[in-house]
C-alpha cells in the first residue's frame, strides 16, 4: 500500500496511538470554508478535514446551486460542482497536504459530479454507498443508485495515477441514523465495504453510528471488526465511529456527556477515527467554534480511554450480522445484483424506512435495559439467529417515545456523573 493518502494517515495515528477525530463542516462561502478547514487544522487533536456539500448538489440540482453561488445566497454546505475549480483549489492551498487531508461528504445516490469536482481540486477521500446515501435520502430507486455508485468507484480510482491511494468510507454503519438494530448497520457496511473493494478502492473506512446502549455498541464495533478482518484482507480498513446521529441533548451537559461515550466507544473498541457532533445540534448549524470544541473535548476523553476491545465473534450481533452478509453474498458473484435482490426478497429490510425498495417488514424498539432489539425480523434470513422480543406492537407513539429516549436519558441532571475531562468554555462563533 502506498503511504500517501486519507487511509494511511489514520493509520499512522492510531499506530502512535492518537484518536483521529473529524467534524462535519461545510460553508457555502469559499472564505468561511477555508477559515473552517484552518480551524480544524489547528485544533488541539490529531483531525483531518471535511466539505461537507450543499443540499442541491446532493440531489443533483445543480442549477439552484449555480444560481446561489451567482448570487451569493447562503447555502448548507459548500457547492463543489458549482464553484470554479481555481476557487476550491484556493479554499485548500497551503492546508491540505499529507499531515491534514480532507474528505468530501455529500449525501448523494448519483454523485458523479461530485466525484469529478473533488478529484478535479486533487482530492480523492470521500464517502458513502449504493445502499446508505439510496434508502434513507429520497426515492431514487436502488437499482440506479448502484449503477451510480460502480461509476463513482471508477472515478475515484483514476486518482491512483497521480500516487494517491483513493479513499472511501461506507456509510453503511449509519443507515436512517437511529433504532436500527446493530447488527443490520454493521452488515450493511461490510457489504458497502465490498462492494467498494471490487469496484477497484483498496483503502476504505467502514461507519458505525452509536446507538442507545453503551455494552451493545462496544459488541457491534467488535463484530465488525472481525468481519473487516476475515473479509477485506487485502485492503487497507479502518472503523469510523459516529456520535449519535438522532435527536442530540439539548442541554450543553447532556450534549458533551453524549459526545463523550461515543469518544469512549471510539478509543476503547481501537477504533481509528470518529465523527463529532457538537453543543449546538439540537438548535441550529454548529458554529466553527463550537466544531473545534467538540473536537478538542472528544480528543481529550478519548487520550484518557484505554483500549479494551471486545471479543468480536462471541456475541449475538455478530452471528446477527454475519448470517445477512453470508446470505446476500451467497444470492450473486456480482454484489450490485446481490443487493438488489436482498433488498426485494427482503433479506435486507431496514425498520421505518420508507423507500419503496425496502421491504418495510421489520421493526425494531428499545428494550427496558437500553439496547435495540428487533421487534419483527420481517423475511430477513435471522429465524434462529436473531434476538426476537415481539413483546407488543409498536405503535406511532412507541415510535415518537424512541426517538426522543437518547435526548431524554442525556439530559437529565445525574448528581452522580462523573466527567472524564472538563467540559470545554463556551466559545463565540
Amino acid at each position: 500500500m502506498t503511504g500517501v493518502g486519507f487511509g494511511a494517515f489514520v493509520r499512522r495515528a492510531h499506530d502512535a496511538g492518537h484518536l483521529v477525530v473529524q467534524p462535519r463542516m461545510g460553508m457555502s462561502s469559499p472564505e468561511r470554508m477555508r477559515a473552517g478547514l484552518l480551524a480544524t487544522k489547528g485544533a488541539a487533536a490529531t483531525t483531518v478535514g471535511t466539505i461537507t456539500l450543499d443540499s442541491y448538489t446532493r440531489v443533483g440540482d445543480l442549477e439552484s446551486a449555480e444560481l446561489a453561488v451567482l448570487e451569493g445566497v447562503a447555502l448548507n454546505g459548500y457547492p463543489i460542482v458549482s464553484h470554479e475549480t481555481t476557487t476550491t483549489l484556493k479554499v485548500l492551498d497551503g492546508i491540505r497536504g499529507p499531515d491534514f487531508p480532507v474528505q468530501v461528504r455529500h449525501g448523494s445516490a448519483a454523485p458523479e459530479d461530485i466525484f469529478r469536482a473533488l478529484t478535479a481540486v486533487g482530492l480523492d477521500a470521500s464517502e458513502g454507498g449504493p445502499v446508505s446515501y439510496c434508502l434513507p435520502y429520497g426515492r431514487v430507486p436502488l437499482r440506479e443508485s448502484v449503477a451510480h455508485w460502480a461509476a463513482s468507484c471508477e472515478l475515484l480510482t483514476a486518482r491512483r495515477e497521480s500516487g494517491a491511494e483513493p479513499h472511501l468510507e461506507t456509510f453503511g454503519g449509519c443507515v436512517l441514523g437511529q433504532l436500527c438494530p446493530p447488527a443490520l448497520l454493521v452488515a450493511v457496511s461490510v457489504l458497502e465495504a465490498l462492494f467498494f473493494r471490487r469496484h477497484g478502492i483498496r483503502s476504505i473506512s467502514l461507519s458505525y453510528a452509536q446507538q442507545t446502549d453503551a455494552r451493545q455498541d462496544a459488541e457491534a464495533v467488535a463484530a465488525l471488526r472481525s468481519l473487516c478482518a476475515r473479509l477485506l484482507p487485502d485492503t487497507e480498513w479502518h472503523v469510523v465511529v459516529y456520535a449519535y446521529m438522532g435527536l442530540f441533548p439539548e442541554t450543553g451537559e447532556g450534549a458533551y456527556r453524549l459526545l463523550g461515550k461515543a469518544a469512549e466507544l471510539a478509543a476503547a473498541s481501537g477504533s481509528e477515527r470518529l465523527i463529532v457532533k457538537t453543543v449546538a445540534e439540537s438548535r441550529r448549524i454548529p458554529s466553527v467554534a463550537e466544531n473545534v470544541a467538540a473536537l478538542e473535548y472528544a480528543a481529550a476523553v478519548a487520550a484518557r480511554t484505554p483500549r479494551a476491545p471486545l471479543d468480536g465473534t462471541g456475541t449475538q450481533t455478530y452471528a446477527e450480522a454475519s448470517a445477512l452478509v453470508n446470505a446476500v453474498l451467497d444470492l450473486d458473484d456480482d454484489l450490485g445484483a446481490a443487493l438488489l435482490t436482498a433488498f426485494a426478497k427482503g433479506y435486507l429490510d431496514v425498520p421505518y424506512c420508507l423507500h419503496p425498495d425496502n421491504a418495510g417488514f421489520s421493526r425494531s424498539y428499545i428494550a427496558a435495559d437500553g439496547r435495540l432489539c428487533w421487534a419483527d425480523i420481517g423475511r430477513m434470513p435471522l429465524n434462529g439467529v436473531a434476538d426476537v422480543r415481539p413483546a407488543r406492537a409498536i405503535t406511532s407513539a412507541d415510535l415518537l417515545d424512541s426517538l426522543s429516549h437518547v435526548r431524554r436519558s442525556f439530559d437529565r441532571n445525574d448528581p452522580g456523573d462523573t466527567w472524564p475531562v472538563a467540559l470545554p468554555a463556551p466559545r463565540g462563533a
